[in-house]
């Protein structure tokens, strides 16, 4: 892939999102919230009456969805923005993110999409630095305290985000890791401002040499 790909990974609450939807604004990149694929995805199925505990039929289903996640995120042409983040959504995602046929068709669908761009892509998740772009040109580490993504997570609580990190880093497929080239960026107590300066700069330092 010829495009530059800065790929962002870290657990629950670490600011991933805004971090890297902000990040690609001051490079004037793409961006693209994986996380958000998986939860449209989650939605459709609760929304279709699919288990998602069956393996087949969610593979099945990932395989077929059309998912946008720009302007706002939709599943074969419904709006899903305003669910994705909800109680259900919250609580199945993990098992259909830990799917390995459904994360065969997203990671399949994330490199197509950032290929398609006509400037670089700033990605983020939880396996982009370490399976979906492991030649990133730069990969990122986020993490904050429990309690700091607890409160990132609002209505979540902190039962929930430590439910969702326990399934994201024992999953047997793509489990949560840093790639040991990643950067790693705390962002406890710290400005969106300050840590997007920090990627950028390290982007710079990378691309000048």
């Amino acid at each position: 892939m010829s495009q530059d790909i800065i790929a962002i990974d870290g657990p629950a609450g670490s600011g991933k999102s805004t971090v890297a939807r902000a990040v690609a604004q001051a490079l004037g990149w793409t961006f693209l919230d994986t996380g958000a694929m998986y939860r449209a995805l989650t939605c459709e199925a609760l929304h279709e009456g699919v288990d998602v505990h069956d393996q087949g039929a969610m593979g099945e289903l990932a395989a077929s969805a059309r998912i946008t996640t720009l302007p706002r995120v939709s599943v074969n042409g419904r709006d899903v923005e305003d669910e994705i983040r909800t109680e259900p959504v919250n609580v199945a995602v993990s098992v259909v993110a830990a799917n390995p046929l459904v994360r065969s068709s997203m990671v399949a669908r994330q490199r197509e999409l950032a290929g398609a761009q006509d400037v670089g892509t700033v990605v983020e998740g939880r396996d982009i630095s370490t399976v979906v772009f492991p030649n990133a040109t730069l990969k990122v580490y986020l993490t904050a305290t429990l309690e700091e993504r607890s409160r990132r997570r609002g209505e979540e609580g902190v039962e929930s985000v430590e439910r969702r990190d326990l399934a994201d880093t024992t999953r047997e497929a793509s489990p949560l890791r840093q790639a040991s080239d990643a950067l790693l960026v705390d962002t406890t107590g710290r400005r969106v401002e300050d840590v997007v300066e920090e990627i950028v700069e390290c982007l710079k330092n990378i691309t000048s040499n």
